[in-house]
């Protein structure tokens, strides 16, 4: 948590990432490779091949291509369950977390305009996580609702948000009186 006292956060939302088409393509891979390897593996031990290297495929090789991709499905799978997007409107501010990374810290007096959006993601930010498009950058984790800020350099930051109105309200509320609302 971003230093100050947990009783000043007047806004929280935590987003993962729980698309099951985005879990199935980052681990079709790995569970292909890890599925032909375990097979072909299972075949050799059963069918008595001999363990000393001269078939084609050696029982080593074979294991090894099973415990890699087995690896890099079991990591993936806990990086992606772990991944959080925390955002907090605090009495210092707007504090940012894609975890693991750091906090990002963005005082009230650096936002110079703010309000609730709906975005398309993949076409100007080309997807979800921490992006970059024409449009500035993105913290997003699902779907197509935000928070647009412009902040006092000119650089414009989305907060990707399911409760984006709320969020929009909170920041305003804690700016000051007519602070959150889209320009005219």
């Amino acid at each position: 948590m971003p230093a100050g006292r947990s009783d000043d956060v007047v806004f929280r939302e935590v987003q993962q990432f729980r698309q099951v088409w985005l879990w199935a393509m980052v681990l079709a891979w790995p569970g292909s490779m890890t599925a032909v390897f375990g097979y072909v593996l299972f075949r050799r031990l059963l069918s008595g091949f001999p363990a000393d290297g001269s078939a084609a495929w050696s029982t080593k090789a074979l294991i090894a291509g099973f415990a890699v991709p087995l690896l890099v499905n079991l990591v993936l799978a806990w990086l992606l369950y772990a991944i959080e997007l925390i955002t907090e409107v605090r009495a210092d501010g707007l504090h940012v977390r894609f975890w693991p990374l750091p906090w990002r810290h963005i005082r009230f007096d650096e936002i110079t305009e703010c309000w609730p959006r709906t975005y398309r993601p993949i076409r100007e930010y080309c997807g979800w996580g921490i992006r970059l498009g024409p449009g500035g950058k993105a913290y997003n984790v699902s779907g197509d609702q935000g928070v647009q800020l412009v902040l006092a350099r000119g650089q414009r930051l989305l907060i990707g948000s399911r409760r984006a109105e709320e969020l929009a309200a909170a920041i305003g509320n804690s700016r000051g009186p007519g602070a959150g609302r889209k320009p005219d």
